[in-house]
């Protein structure tokens, strides 16, 4: 998970190890959240899957961005 804060909001981007049999290689489900002092504004639910931790994480964070630009 990797934090930013943007626009006076706290923003998080998530990956989740997804794999679906032991075949298979690792793919990473991703998520953002949308936090302000401390209390939950908005989860994306699952965006997409990746193929690495750091593109879920940074799409989750992109996902934040775009719903503060458009919301906050």
């Amino acid at each position: 998970m990797v934090r930013e804060t943007y626009k006076g909001y706290v923003l998080w981007g998530h990956a989740i190890a997804q794999q679906a049999d032991i075949l298979t290689p690792e793919r990473y489900a991703g998520g953002g959240t949308v936090t302000r002092d401390h209390k939950l504004i908005s989860a994306s639910g699952v965006l997409d899957l990746f193929n690495s931790e750091d593109d879920a994480q940074q799409a989750g964070l992109a996902w934040a961005r775009a719903w503060v630009d458009t919301h906050g």
